[in-house]
């Protein structure tokens, strides 16, 4: 363990699980609960959000800082990603330095096999970010599932951005037979309705505003479903961004929200969201709306 100091007051970082697991041990009690937010750092007021919602909800939170190799399918990707632990370190530490942070090695995960283990879920997997993604949710399960058995959290928080994402990881929980809560939280978006994320970083501040026609349209997209066919509203999409060069559209679809199945035709009593990803300059952004 290392202790982060500042102004004579500590916050307990982990890089090494044996550790971690030992100090959850000692101040776990039989009426705690704790709270565990996994992140891969570069963090941004959206998972300072999640982080906010644990500290409400549980005795002790748990935040993991963990660029999880095994669900990028793209390597330049991977070697992009934004590595920033001594801020993401700070930010924490102001929020509540009794936070503990858990920040391992590759080989503390995964110990010399970083392979990802294969998982059904149901279906869920084969869509959207499955399609354009392959084994991405083989790499999501695997580190959750991994970082599940080493915290033993009572309650586990993931933003609604990923949703695809929750839904996986709930099924995983699921047909795992854990034994945590997972729970859901709101998008948190930039003041033009930009949806929080650590890829944001890499745009350029023209492009970040430019980016918000995503969130602009999801809104549109929203109230056109409420008299237009699915087919109707996906060619709306379509040819909003086939007029706009600065944007790259990789898909809009809009899918039951428990199957995540595309919707050909509405079917009454049936709750629909509105999925969208988006190459800007080649910076990947995703994004999602219910449609209720």
């Amino acid at each position: 363990m290392f202790a982060f100091n500042f102004n004579k007051i500590t916050m307990p970082i982990f890089y090494g699980k044996a550790a971690l697991i030992e100090f959850i041990h000692s101040v776990k009690s039989s009426d705690s609960t704790i709270g565990f937010v996994p992140t891969m750092g570069a963090l941004h007021q959206g998972h300072l959000s999640l982080m906010q919602q644990s500290l409400a909800e549980n005795t002790h939170t748990v935040v993991s800082i963990f660029v999880n190799p095994t669900q990028f399918n793209n390597p330049e990707d991977l070697e992009k990603y934004p590595r920033t632990l001594e801020k993401d370190t700070q930010k924490i530490f102001e929020l509540n330095p009794n936070i503990m942070v858990y920040a391992p090695s590759v080989n503390d995960i995964y110990e010399g096999k970083v392979v990802s283990q294969s998982f059904d879920f149901d279906g869920l997997e084969n869509q959207m970010e499955g399609k354009f993604r392959p084994g991405h949710f083989n790499g999501v399960g695997t580190i959750v599932k991994r970082l599940f058995e080493i915290v033993s959290p009572t309650n586990a928080y993931f933003g609604q951005k990923d949703f695809q994402q929750l839904q996986i990881v709930k099924k995983m929980v699921s047909k795992n037979h854990l034994d945590v809560t997972i729970i859901g939280c709101e998008i948190y978006r930039e003041a033009n309705g930009l949806a929080m994320s650590s890829r944001n970083e890499r745009l350029s501040d023209s492009e970040r505003e430019q980016a918000a026609i995503i969130y602009q349209t999801l809104l549109q997209a929203k109230e056109k479903f409420k008299t237009s066919s699915c087919k109707a509203v996906k060619q709306w999409v379509k040819e909003v961004f086939d007029a706009n060069t600065n944007f790259d559209l990789e898909y809009f679809e809009i899918a039951d929200e428990e199957t995540l199945i595309p919707c050909d035709e509405k079917i009454k009593d049936k709750n629909y969201r509105a999925f969208i990803a988006i190459f800007v300059n080649n910076i990947r952004l995703i994004d999602t709306i219910s449609l209720k």
